[in-house]
């Protein structure tokens, strides 16, 4: 599943890029985001309207919310007990201390990276925040395929990243060249243990 702002209109002049991606042991991985950089591609970059993540539970729906740099994020709580969310992660630090309903200023995402998102209250909560600073992303699905369609040609750094690397790992990364035509281009990581 790609982001809404990943899915702009497509360039003229625009190749796809195919990524396989597995675990340490060579299994599909899914979920992961995989996304290709570039400065052309931070140049075309907008935040995206409308995000919001839920307290419902005791848990973050969505465990993963991907935005671009530059995204107001709201988080509103479902949940009959307050909640008291925050992040350390040097991306995004922020508290928004006990409440219930929704907080009147959203958390705006300005810097690209890993947010982790914990609740002060309830130790079982924990979400990720993946701050973007290029529109071209995609995820994996179960057979750990992630598509990124529409990516003009050009020289980009490919990355990978998944909740389930260390806390703090950066995110795997490797150069790829766009062809404006053709074949879909295809690049593989394995995540945990090399890529």
């Amino acid at each position: 599943m790609v982001p809404a702002f990943g899915a702009a209109l497509l360039p003229a002049a625009a190749g796809t890029l195919q990524v396989q991606v597995t675990d340490a042991a060579g299994k599909p991985l899914a979920g992961a985001v995989v996304f290709a950089e570039s400065p052309e591609a931070r140049a075309a970059l907008k935040p995206a309207a409308g995000v919001a993540i839920v307290q419902r539970h005791k848990q973050f729906e969505p465990q993963v919310t991907v935005v671009p740099v530059g995204t107001a994020v709201s988080f509103p709580n479902e949940d009959t007990v307050r909640h008291h969310v925050y992040s350390f992660s040097p991306t995004k630090k922020f508290e928004i201390k006990l409440y219930v309903g929704t907080p009147a200023a959203p958390v705006v995402f300005d810097r690209p990276g890993i947010a982790v998102l914990g609740c002060n209250i309830h130790d079982q909560m924990a979400a990720w925040v993946v701050v973007l600073d290029t529109p071209h992303v995609g995820r994996s699905g179960a057979d750990g395929q992630a598509t990124l369609a529409g990516v003009p040609a050009g020289a980009y750094r490919l990355r990978a990243w998944h909740p389930e690397l260390p806390p703090g790992a950066p995110a795997a990364e490797q150069a790829v060249t766009v062809a404006a035509a053709g074949a879909p281009q295809r690049a593989q990581f394995r995540l945990g243990g090399g890529s």
